[in-house]
């Protein structure tokens, strides 16, 4: 007797993922559109199809991040690769990219930027893509992420952001000054129960934690800031929820003016920033 062929009406009545996921997971198998999946969910699908669809199914109910199976989140418009070596792209860094992009930028003729931690080149590859007279130079103590914030850089900008490796301001020359300095850095306490919740399980710890209170990687950033920055240069940092005001208060004492924090749409104040004078 020959078995009945496997459809995609057939593995959505027994899968435990939203039917969003599971578009996802078969166009990414499928290399279609999803448009295609709902007109064609009882076309008979190819075993190896469905093996690849069944595996990709089991290590997200086990809680591999969509991002890291499909290999790729949209920011701003655009695809990037991400891989468990960085950090997945999350709306709230589009707020940071925005503010820079209509707020700050536009105050100089061809902006120097810095951007610390890039992971996998997200701000910078969109700062560059958006603002292409800006010269970006981007870092990460991470050999594993440049290599992915190049290859996103090659695919969508082309070779015009310098990639260093080094810790924070470590991989800089001591001499270069910049226009503005951003930076999505490990914010959340170690203690922080969200770290066991969620996509955050499997991301790198490094890139999300410091290991102590969630702001000795904001520390570091705001308190040397002044010595690369040029004259009316500009700080610009994405924190938690909670950070808004120790990381105003510690961006004033560095002796930067305009300071103030920006809610993202739930109304959580997420980025803060300010002018140094001098």
């Amino acid at each position: 007797m020959v078995a009945p062929f496997k459809t995609i009406q057939q593995a959505q009545k027994l899968s435990p993922l939203p039917l969003l996921e599971q578009h996802m997971l078969w166009a990414h198998v499928l290399g279609v559109e999803r448009a295609w999946l709902i007109a064609h969910d009882r076309d008979p699908i190819a075993d190896a199809a469905w093996q690849q669809y069944q595996s990709l199914q089991a290590q997200r109910v086990a809680g591999t991040p969509m991002a890291y199976l499909l290999g790729w989140r949209e920011f701003m418009g655009h695809r990037f690769a991400v891989n468990p070596q960085v950090l997945i792209p999350r709306p709230e860094t589009e707020l940071l990219v925005t503010h820079l992009l209509e707020q700050v930028l536009p105050h100089y003729a061809q902006p120097r930027v810095l951007e610390l931690g890039t992971g996998s080149g997200a701000i910078a590859i969109s700062l560059a893509l958006a603002c292409p007279q800006a010269q970006i130079v981007a870092t990460d103590i991470c050999p594993l992420a440049l290599a992915v914030a190049q290859q996103n850089a090659r695919t969508l900008c082309g070779e015009n952001i310098e990639f260093l490796r080094g810790s924070w301001y470590d991989a800089v020359d001591k001499s270069e000054q910049f226009d503005v300095i951003v930076s999505n850095p490990p914010y959340i306490a170690a203690q922080d129960e969200h770290l066991q919740q969620g996509d955050l399980r499997a991301e790198p710890r490094k890139a999300l934690t410091d290991g102590y209170d969630g702001m000795q990687a904001l520390h570091i950033i705001i308190t040397t800031a002044p010595q690369f920055l040029r004259t009316k240069g500009a700080l610009w940092v994405e924190h938690g929820w909670n950070q808004s005001q120790p990381v105003r208060e510690l961006i004033l004492r560095e002796g930067f003016s305009e300071v103030h924090s920006i809610n993202d749409l739930s109304g959580v104040p997420r980025i803060s920033g300010g002018t140094i004078n001098f």
